[in-house]
């Protein structure tokens, strides 16, 4: 089946540029023309344009970088590759101390991506480096999680957390001088909901608002089922609650949508709360669980996530209209029958 696929890769290549991309050589002679997205120990994933191949590494006999000198670095999947920082930095921030200038193709989003596979830590450290990101969305009706997505301000939460709300405070633990300071925040808008995907992005506008500390969002496409996850948020109000489990499936269809599978705890309150991989990067948004099973929750895919904020003007919220961007139109009624002198000509 992988040969297969490899000959229609190699095939395909003889009509695309291949200036700048990665060359994977396989043992059987073929190559594979494309971004390398992520390595793992025991496989390599590829993106070839108009689909993501696995590639195992007993297959490999070379793999040759495009304008590398670091085994390792890899460019974004949605552009030429070239050499690449360890972060892609939101547009119109400062860039962290620790964190290399931004690339000019990463600077035109709105959220930080890490460049390349960073090495899995424990939850114990992770969280340490996280937890500021994290925070709680309240409304009058209720209680949710959410997560910063970059440092003016912009979270991610789920549309149910908010759903008939205008009235929204969000919580946020800032790290002073090893102790946590509790700043609640009470100047809030949504920006963009989508009812369907469950997802809602709002924005802190307090005046005295500092630059926050954010995540990274990763790819849900990289995870191999059994690898560890693990999510962070408020279950029945329990802020800063952590639980850690394993994804069980990437495929699981409800209500026409897909979602990330988990064995990781997911109660009321986590609601719009990340699923992070073991490197701390963003994998899903948690929103619901089946509650009469254990070991049954289920996220949002990154992938949905980000492709919602990068839409995020077709899903513009308005004070005007508090349904949008949707609207159900009343069904068309039993047509009825005419006698011929009542037919309209």
């Amino acid at each position: 089946m992988l040969k297969r696929c490899v000959l229609a890769a190699g095939f395909v290549s003889l009509f695309i540029s291949t200036g700048g991309a990665d060359t994977v050589q396989l043992k059987d002679k073929n190559s594979v023309v494309g971004t390398i997205l992520a390595e793992k120990h025991d496989q390599i994933i590829v993106d070839i344009g108009y689909t993501v191949l696995t590639i195992p590494r007993n297959q490999i006999a070379k793999i040759s970088k495009a304008n590398s000198t670091e085994r390792g670095t890899k460019a974004p999947a949605f552009e030429s590759p070239q050499p690449q920082p360890l972060i892609a930095k939101v547009p119109g921030s400062a860039t962290p101390p620790t964190v290399p200038t931004p690339n000019a193709a990463a600077a035109a989003t709105f959220y930080t991506a890490p460049n390349q596979s960073m090495p899995q830590r424990s939850v114990r450290e992770l969280v340490n480096q996280i937890g500021e990101a994290v925070v709680q969305v309240r409304t009058p009706s209720g209680l949710g999680s959410g997560l910063i997505i970059n440092e003016d301000g912009f979270l991610m939460t789920n549309f149910h957390v908010i759903e008939g709300e205008t009235q929204i405070s969000v919580e946020v633990y800032h790290q002073k001088n090893g102790m946590l300071d509790r700043v609640t925040y009470k100047n809030v808008h949504i920006i963009a909901m989508n009812k369907f995907q469950d997802l809602a992005l709002l924005k802190i506008d307090d005046k005295d608002a500092p630059k926050f500390k954010y995540v990274l969002m990763g790819s849900s496409d990289a995870l191999s089922v059994g690898e560890r996850v693990f999510a962070v948020g408020s279950p029945l109000g329990l802020e800063r609650t952590v639980t850690e489990g394993i994804l069980s499936t990437k495929t699981r269809q409800l209500g026409g949508e897909l979602y990330l599978q988990t064995t990781t705890q997911i109660n009321p309150g986590n609601s719009g709360g990340p699923l992070f991989n073991m490197a701390g990067d963003v994998v899903g948004i948690t929103n619901m669980k089946i509650t009469f099973g254990e070991g049954l929750g289920f996220a949002i895919p990154v992938e949905s996530v980000k492709f919602f904020i990068d839409h995020r003007d077709c899903f513009a919220y308005s004070n005007d209209n508090p349904s949008n961007p949707y609207r159900y139109l009343a069904p068309p009624s039993r047509a009825r029958n005419y006698t011929p002198d009542e037919r309209i000509e």
